[in-house]
């Protein structure tokens, strides 16, 4: 229950106020196992993304150092195709090129295949944020070193202020969001395939509904 309450009491009411209908349509995370069971269980129309950072580090550490340039080199073959079927054929090439030697890192490349690509069907302008949690975990490490040093020297209010006066500070370097102004067409749940919105026509919206209902 601790992933689960912490989950609903810092992000379900500020998701909810954004989106409208209390879910987000995608989290991105690593492999901690607790935070995918508490938002299969908070929101589980949610669209999993594995963060290729984390991923890439977990494969590298499967493979000798002499080969892991190579090994890099074809992941980001993956995740910077220009099309999921792209994608695709490069995650092939990649399972063929080291499983016989390295089936750990085979395996651990494969069983997120699905989550690794969801960021296909967002548009293309967010790929970039979407595809890893990098960024905010910078963030927090920084947050997390300074806290660290000084929680015994100072109370718990003054600990607070320094927490969100590095928060402001860190804010400053954060990139920001490109193509912004797709979010609205993502929450109406309009669909994208590469990264591109796909418009049906009238005939093919009605159809689309008849066979939902």
């Amino acid at each position: 229950m601790g992933w689960l309450s912490g989950i609903e009491s810092l992000l379900v009411e500020c998701l909810t106020g954004f989106t409208g209908t209390g879910a987000p349509k995608l989290a991105t995370g690593d492999g901690a196992l607790g935070f995918w069971s508490a938002v299969n269980e908070a929101w589980p129309t949610t669209q999993h993304q594995r963060c290729w950072v984390h991923k890439t580090a977990n494969v590298l550490a499967a493979i000798p150092d002499s080969i892991q340039g190579k090994a890099k080199a074809g992941l980001k073959e993956i995740w910077m195709a220009d099309t999921k079927a792209q994608a695709n054929k490069a995650f092939d090439t990649f399972l063929l090129d080291f499983e016989a030697k390295y089936p750990k890192a085979v395996s651990v490349l494969a069983k997120d295949r699905e989550s690794l690509l969801a960021f296909y069907d967002f548009p293309a302008e967010h790929w970039i944020h979407i595809r890893t949690t990098n960024p905010i975990e910078s963030s927090f490490g920084t947050i997390r070193h300074r806290t660290t040093r000084t929680k015994n020297c100072v109370s718990r209010n003054t600990l607070l202020g320094l927490v969100f006066q590095l928060a402001l500070t860190a804010e400053k370097s954060w990139r920001k969001i490109r193509g912004f102004k797709r979010l609205p067409e993502v929450i109406e749940g309009i669909r994208f395939q590469d990264g591109i919105a796909v418009i049906m026509e009238p005939k093919q919206t009605e159809d689309t509904q008849q066979m939902a209902a």
